[in-house]
């Protein structure tokens, strides 16, 4: 069964200093804050964007426990779990994930151990 990847949603920069990172990619690159904040207490996600673009950045610590990896859409995150664990593929997580105020999401990596993300999104 193949799952279905509607788009790129965005892609972790790993950073050493998440304050330095963002006024370079807002005052030097001129990218705009999509979104500042924590996940859960201590994990800080910060996202910005070049005007306009539909993908984005997440400036994270490298040492984050938010997972450094490219965020992918899907229609269904759940039929994509079990696809990806039918497949064999490597799951970092036991079941999809639900955060209050986020899709449902969960981390996986491809057959190089890149880091992949697949959030749940509406799809026309």
């Amino acid at each position: 069964m193949t799952t279905r990847t509607t788009r790129i949603l965005s892609v972790t920069v790993p950073v050493a200093d998440q304050d330095r990172a963002l006024a370079f990619y807002t005052e030097v690159l001129g990218c705009v804050l999509v979104r500042d904040f924590e996940p859960w207490p201590g994990a800080r996600l910060v996202e910005v964007a070049p005007p306009g673009s539909s993908v984005s950045f997440v400036l994270l610590p490298s040492d984050s426990r938010i997972p450094v990896a490219v965020r992918m859409g899907t229609p269904d995150a759940y039929a994509a779990f079990d696809a990806l664990r039918g497949a064999g593929a490597t799951l970092h997580n036991d079941a999809v994930v639900e955060l209050p105020g986020s899709p449902p999401m969960f981390f996986f990596a491809d057959p190089d151990g890149n880091g992949l993300v697949y959030l749940e999104e509406e799809v026309d």
